[in-house]
This record gives structure tokens, C-alpha cells and sequence, in this order.
């Protein structure tokens, strides 16, 4: 891996931390998240999932907008590490561990 591709994906790991330890305090039943990334059609494929505990904590987290919430946090800590979104909502997913989601 090249010394510039390690910066940015070290950079991407900081972000998504600060963004999931914030959502596991506001979030009932957010627990993780991950991300997949090919660098050589980054940024569009980079995808992040934010696993739910349960697939009514998920759909309790939708009904109140929270993942709107989850996805606009996400997309500002890439904004500020210079990573440019241009659709958001395709980048982010949800899933829950209920449903047998692994990383």
C-alpha cells in the first residue's frame, strides 16, 4: 500500500471513530460500524454500514430520522478529511447483527 493510500485510510478510520463513538452515546442500539473501500474508484466506492443491535433498533432509529442523522455526520467527517461524497445515502447502509450481519 502506497504512503498516501495509508495516510487517507488511516485518516478515514480516524473520522469514522469519532463518528461512531458519538453515535453509540446518542443512538439506542447503534453498536459499530465498518467500511469497505477500492481506492482505485475512491471515493464512490467507498461504503460504510452502521450495524444496529436489532432490527426493531433500527427501525426505531429510522422512524426518528436517525439515520439521516448517522448519514450526515458521516459525510461531514469526510468532508473534513477532504473526502468529497457526492451521494451520501449511496455510501452509507444499515444493517443490524440481528439479521446475521458480519464484518
Amino acid at each position: 500500500m502506497k504512503k498516501t493510500i495509508k495516510k487517507l485510510e488511516n485518516n478515514i478510520v480516524n473520522a469514522l471513530t469519532e463518528v461512531c463513538e458519538t453515535a453509540k452515546d446518542d443512538i439506542d442500539g447503534f453498536i459499530w460500524l465498518t467500511h469497505t473501500v477500492d481506492f482505485s474508484n475512491f471515493p464512490s466506492s467507498l461504503l460504510i454500514t452502521c450495524v444496529f443491535d436489532t432490527n426493531a433498533s433500527l427501525n426505531n432509529a429510522k422512524a426518528e430520522a436517525q439515520d439521516t442523522q448517522l448519514i450526515k455526520a458521516i459525510h461531514k467527517a469526510m468532508f473534513r478529511i477532504g473526502v468529497v461524497l457526492k451521494r451520501p445515502k449511496h455510501n452509507v447502509t444499515f444493517n443490524t447483527e440481528e439479521a446475521g450481519f458480519k464484518p
